[in-house]
């Protein structure tokens, strides 16, 4: 239940949930409209939120009352149903390495941050791991990179600010390639402002890579901030257009009461969350699971 660090979330699901329901011997319209806002206030999506809530008169159509114990359990069935074929969690390491991943994300969402935890939850699975700073724009993104290797006592390739980022993707690619890493991490600039900058930025580094390994990058991470809510969902979709991504990682979720974004976002664009930023420190960043996730919500 802590795993995804869901306090605020839950606590703000559960209590709307059962203001809608409290001292009703009906579910009527009063009490369907009082749980979709409950639903949408937890961001999961006005289309999730809208599904649920037809499920729910479905079930009341035949057994006339849900108790607020038996919605929840039938919200949470629902749910998990939805998520059945959506797979989530880390994806296998490509195999023979090096796995290349590349990390996308507007600035101010954590991504650097989530870099580092990466490498970390990645070094403690016995992987050796190399880092690229490719994020060559923004002052400091370069050395907050720096630290996180140093403190997680990983290699990085980096050549310092105001350099080509592909020239910097490239030297990571061929030193992982080198050394034999299991896993390669390149950062790359946050900016979504100009879109066919970005792309033709993205589109460059994918391009040296493939001269090294021809099938990297073999993931595209995307970092989001949970606590965005829908603006985050906003973003899945403008970075979608610009380049594949294949993965989501969503930070800052033991800080919000949008929690549900995770659904949303599984709605609206089928990309899988990955992991999931639950606290400050080196190992708050966790697999996903959309089940105990879902699980955790309801708890």
């Amino acid at each position: 239940m802590a795993l995804f660090g869901l306090g605020k979330t839950r606590e703000s699901l559960l209590g709307k949930l059962s203001r809608a329901v409290v001292g009703r011997s009906t579910v009527d319209e009063d009490t369907l409209d009082a749980l979709e806002e409950a639903l949408v206030s937890a961001d999961v999506g006005v289309d999730t939120a809208v599904s649920l809530v037809e499920a729910v008169q479905e079930r009341v159509a035949k057994d006339k009352y849900l108790g607020e114990e038996e919605l929840k359990a039938h919200i949470r069935e629902t749910l998990i149903a939805s998520m059945s074929g959506q797979p989530s969690g880390p994806i296998a390491l490509h195999s023979p390495g090096p796995h290349v991943t590349l990390v996308v994300g507007v600035n101010g969402v954590g991504k650097t941050t989530s870099i580092g935890k990466l490498a970390s939850y990645y070094k403690g699975q016995g992987k050796k791991v190399l880092l690229g700073a490719a994020d060559t724009f923004r002052a400091a993104a370069v050395d907050q990179l720096k630290i996180w290797a140093e403190r997680v006592d990983v290699p990085i390739v980096e050549k310092g600010m105001n350099t080509d980022p592909a020239a910097v993707a490239y030297a990571a690619v061929e030193e992982g390639n080198r050394s034999q890493a299991d896993l390669i991490i390149v950062d790359t600039a946050g900016r979504l402002h100009n879109k066919v900058n970005l792309m033709n930025e993205l589109s460059k580094i994918k391009r040296v890579m493939e001269k090294v390994i021809p099938d990297a990058p073999h993931e595209v991470l995307l970092v989001l901030d949970a606590s965005t809510g829908q603006n985050a969902v906003q973003q899945a979709i403008e970075f979608s257009k610009v380049t594949h991504v294949s993965g989501l990682v969503l930070t800052k979720m033991d800080g919000t009461a949008k929690g549900g974004v995770a659904l949303a976002i599984a709605a609206k664009l089928n990309i899988p969350v990955r992991f999931v930023g639950i606290g400050e420190g080196v190992n708050d960043l966790v697999p996903f699971d959309a089940e105990a996730y879902i699980n955790a919500l309801f708890a």
